[in-house]
C-alpha cells in the first residue's frame, strides 16, 4: 500500500465522481473524508448531494485540518478536498500564507506518513488571470504551492479536463 494519488482539475471538471470511482475500483469500502466547513444553506445543499452520490460502503469523516488524528492504514481514502482544507488554514491563519503553507505541508506528511492508499483532490485554481483582489492573490499562491508540494509526493497525478482524466505523472 503507501500510494499517493492528486486528481486535480478545474471547477466541474468530474474530479470527485472519478476520485469516488477510483476509490470503490480500489476498495469495497474506503474512507471519504471531508475537509468542507459549511458556510451557507448553497453549501450545506451541495455537500448532502455529495453524501447522498456516495452509498453505504463509504466511511464517511468530517475533518477541517487535522486529518493525521484519524486512523486509517490498511484502507483507501479519498481527501475532498485539498483547496477546502487550505482555505481552513489560511483562514483560521489570518491569510498568512507562509504560516497556513507550513501548517498544511507538516499536517499532509504526518497524514500520509500512514500506510494506506490516499486519493486527493485538489483545484487547480491558478490558470486563469491574475485577481485584482489582494486575499485572492494570496489563496492562489497558497493553494499553488500546496499543490505543487503534493505533486512532488503523489506517486500518480491526473489531471480532469471535461470529464476525462489525464494522467500528468505516474
Amino acid at each position: 500500500m503507501g500510494k499517493i494519488v492528486l486528481i486535480t482539475g478545474g471547477a466541474r471538471s468530474g474530479k470527485s465522481a472519478y476520485a469516488e470511482q477510483m476509490a470503490l475500483a480500489l476498495s469495497e469500502a474506503p474512507v471519504y473524508l471531508a475537509t468542507a466547513r459549511i458556510w451557507d444553506e448553497e453549501f450545506r445543499e451541495r455537500v448532502r448531494r455529495h453524501q447522498e452520490r456516495r452509498g453505504p460502503q463509504w466511511t464517511n469523516i468530517e475533518e477541517e485540518k487535522y486529518l493525521s488524528r484519524h486512523p486509517v492504514a490498511g484502507r483507501v481514502v479519498l481527501v475532498d478536498c485539498l483547496t477546502l482544507w487550505c482555505t481552513n488554514f489560511f483562514f483560521d491563519l489570518e491569510s498568512q500564507v507562509d504560516a497556513a503553507l507550513t501548517a498544511a505541508r507538516e499536517e499532509f506528511d504526518r497524514f500520509t506518513a500512514q500506510d494506506a492508499t490516499f486519493l486527493f483532490v485538489t483545484n487547480e485554481i491558478g490558470m486563469g488571470g491574475t485577481s485584482d483582489n489582494e486575499i485572492q492573490r494570496k489563496f492562489t499562491d497558497l493553494q499553488g504551492w500546496m499543490n505543487q508540494y503534493a505533486a512532488s509526493r503523489a506517486d500518480e497525478v491526473i489531471l480532469m479536463v471535461s470529464g476525462i482524466p489525464v494522467k500528468i505523472k505516474g
